[in-house]
């Protein structure tokens, strides 16, 4: 902003953001003048991002209280591959209940359908909370 780069959209009115010479408002949301192309990096396919995604829930019997396994959705013997849609993190219970077999096959449904998350996801729980004036920025209204 003080050099003219960012535009202040909004920011904390309690909050200054002070120097030697200048005090601003401490900001919040900041508009780029000139659009800077940043590549988003691959979301990596992993046991660590396929538990955060599901939110360190079995996604047969929604609990959060047990240890968590992963569970392939059409088993590796059914042709299912190591993809985001056929993933999920499962309980130990409920990954052996439900075997070298599909969902349907078990008797067994999907609390959520699995995708591939995106960088959003992500941010939301690297930031925690999620500032109410960011959503219209973020595409989540």
């Amino acid at each position: 902003m003080f050099l003219g780069k960012a535009e202040l959209i909004a920011s904390k009115d309690s909050k200054k953001v002070s120097s030697v010479r200048i005090s601003m408002p401490f900001p919040t949301i900041v508009r780029l003048r000139v659009y800077i192309k940043v590549p988003y990096k691959k979301i990596v396919l992993s046991r660590k991002n396929i538990l955060r995604r599901d939110s360190h829930r079995c996604q047969y019997c929604n609990r959060s209280d047990v240890p968590l396994t992963i569970d392939h959705i059409i088993p590796k013997s059914k042709g299912g591959d190591d993809t985001w849609e056929n993933l999920a993190a499962a309980c130990v219970k409920c990954n052996n209940k439900k075997g070298d077999r599909s969902p349907g096959d078990a008797n067994m449904s999907l609390i959520k359908k699995p995708t591939k998350p995106s960088h959003i996801t992500f941010m939301k729980h690297f930031v925690g909370k999620i500032d109410e004036e960011w959503k219209p920025y973020l595409y989540m209204n």
